[in-house]
């Protein structure tokens, strides 16, 4: 009997497993069809960005042949597929270089910026979340509650231009725009493209505070704006629960609330928890345009900013196609993992 559940268990987590990976294929097919047709039928002429206004029409037409942009758009989209399955997403206009050589060299910031924020808003998110549901009515809980509808609420971009002016500006407490004071720009070697471990790599103490005090104004703008969702969502989440029967039965037996918070409500919502870090951390990598804008971040936000004003479809289809591809990948890795973990769902 042991061994025929264990096999049935088995074979339903692979069963989940192939639907999630099945889901993922049909969804990255649907997203590279969607960005191609955006670019297809995008206004902006590719081929007058290479050869100019002033060009002849014979040399429009070679370049244009050239580019394949002559076939039928059934044969563009399977070159670019093609292409893509060989690492080529194109040249980039704006800068001469490819596209792919772009994104290698921007896009590790991003994700540095994100992932420390997320790291720092998702643990006092939780955290506040929980205090909240505990102290549910109290000042304490309508100050935080007010605090997160100001952060859901306050264009991240005005709040960054605040930050800027009170804590580099003024009272200089911070580094200002960038990743690296110039002095350090050019003497450490980008290894990885995370400014934190190229620091450390290079054994310079100085360089690395420095890295950390660039780091502080953005992290704690994206940090607030991704704690103030998580706390609301996790003090609903955790009311929500603690209406059951088995919190009922707890107190009953006189477990404190924060105990019973901590050790029963919590890992009864990991899923909803998982979900809203997911999402949170979703939107800092593709929502970190005007953070990016804001500090001088050279990040792939700022790299698509870039693109879209000097009408660089080739970037911004690349950059575009990376975001979604980390959206997708993201979310149905952690629709995988939860339905792996929760007994509930299995």
């Amino acid at each position: 009997m042991n061994t025929l559940t264990i096999s049935t268990r088995l074979k339903s987590q692979l069963f989940t497993l192939v639907q999630g990976i099945l889901t993922l294929a049909l969804t990255l097919l649907g997203l590279l069809v969607i960005t191609f047709t955006l670019s297809a039928f995008s206004p902006v002429d590719p081929v007058l960005q290479i050869v100019g206004d002033h060009a002849s029409i014979e040399t429009y037409n070679q370049v244009k042949h050239e580019l394949g942009l002559d076939l039928p758009i059934y044969m563009q989209f399977f070159h670019y597929v093609e292409a893509l399955l060989q690492g080529n997403l194109g040249t980039a206009t704006s800068t001469g270089q490819p596209v792919f050589d772009d994104l290698i060299a921007t896009f590790p910031a991003t994700l540095e910026l994100a992932t420390v924020a997320l790291v720092i808003g998702a643990s006092l998110g939780i955290l506040f979340g929980v205090l909240c549901a505990r102290f549910v009515g109290t000042p304490f809980d309508f100050t935080l509650r007010f605090l997160t509808l100001l952060g859901s609420s306050v264009p991240i971009f005005w709040l960054g231009l605040i930050l800027l002016l009170i804590f580099y500006a003024t009272l200089q407490w911070t580094a200002g725009p960038g990743r690296l004071d110039d002095i350090y720009q050019f003497t450490i070697e980008p290894v990885t493209g995370f400014a934190l471990i190229d620091t450390l790599l290079a054994g310079d103490k100085d360089a690395f505070l420095n890295a950390l005090s660039h780091l502080i104004l953005p992290v704690s703008l994206l940090a607030y704006f991704a704690l103030a969702s998580i706390t609301r969502l996790t003090r609903s989440a955790c009311l929500n629960e603690m209406n059951k029967e088995y919190v009922t039965l707890a107190r009953a037996k006189g477990i404190g609330e924060l105990r019973l918070l901590f050790t029963h409500v919590l890992p009864n919502i990991r899923g909803v928890l998982m979900t809203i870090i997911a999402l949170s951390y979703t939107g800092m990598l593709e929502g970190a345009v005007l953070t990016e804008t804001v500090f001088s971040w050279p990040g792939i936000g700022r790299y698509l900013t870039t693109a879209l004003f000097a009408g660089d479809t080739t970037a911004i289809m690349g950059g575009t196609l990376v975001i979604g591809l980390c959206f997708v990948l993201i979310n149905n890795m952690t629709d995988i993992v939860i339905r792996l973990t929760d007994p509930r769902l299995r």
